[in-house]
């Protein structure tokens, strides 16, 4: 298994650097500024002190405003970097998160889904990679409220085993009526790769799909 990590952000300034940067130019112009000023001032008329201690103390409130924006980075640096090195763990672990992947190991493979409703009818539909049909597999649970799983062993419609590999499914709901109804669909998956952008970690799965940490129902 090949893992990687990458970052979107590791050569980039901080805003804070770029601004810190940009008030030691003012600072060091209005100091410049303020020496002419100082030297050339006509002794009759001095210049006004409380227009000095007015732009002095702008410059001031700047300065500990870049200053929190600092600390506020370092501390979100610091949250991400903690982020990340849970996240690290996830790498090679199989993870429940909602979708339709349907991941065939040793001929077997799991799905789960939801109901919102209890339901008249629920049945499951797997399919290829080219979205071909494989197999139904019916009178599944259709209690709502609670996480059904359902166990597929990887045969097809006319009983034949096919290959280990990435498959989808559908699991369809329906009334006394027979109209169809919300189901929500979870599906477990291998963490294979993880990249960071902007102080986010997207989990990469094998079969294509992507994800958050935060999106993770259980870890197996």
């Amino acid at each position: 298994m090949v893992t990687e990590v990458t970052s979107a952000t590791t050569a980039a300034q901080t805003a804070s650097q770029i601004a810190t940067s940009k008030l030691n130019t003012d600072y060091e112009s209005f100091l410049k500024l303020l020496t002419a000023q100082l030297v050339n001032q006509d002794p009759l008329e001095p210049m006004d002190s409380t227009t000095f201690i007015s732009q002095l103390a702008q410059l001031s409130q700047v300065e500990q405003a870049v200053q929190t924006n600092a600390n506020l980075e370092k501390l979100t640096a610091s949250l991400a970097s903690n982020t990340l090195s849970q996240d690290l763990q996830l790498l090679g672990r199989s993870i429940t998160v909602q979708g339709n992947g349907l991941n065939l190991k040793d001929g077997l493979a799991t799905l789960e889904y939801e109901l919102s409703d209890a339901a008249a009818d629920v049945r499951a539909v797997i399919r290829d990679g080219s979205g071909s049909f494989l197999r139904e597999i019916s009178n599944l649970k259709t209690t709502a409220g609670e996480m059904h799983q359902v166990i597929w062993d990887g045969l097809d419609v006319s009983g034949l085993a096919v290959p280990d590999g990435d498959y989808s499914f559908e699991v369809i709901a329906t009334d006394a009526d027979g109209n169809e109804m919300s189901v929500t669909s979870y599906m477990q998956a291998l963490v294979s790769r993880l990249t960071m952008e902007n102080g986010q970690a997207t989990l990469h799965l094998a079969n294509g799909d992507t994800a958050l940490s935060t999106d993770i129902l259980a870890v197996q």
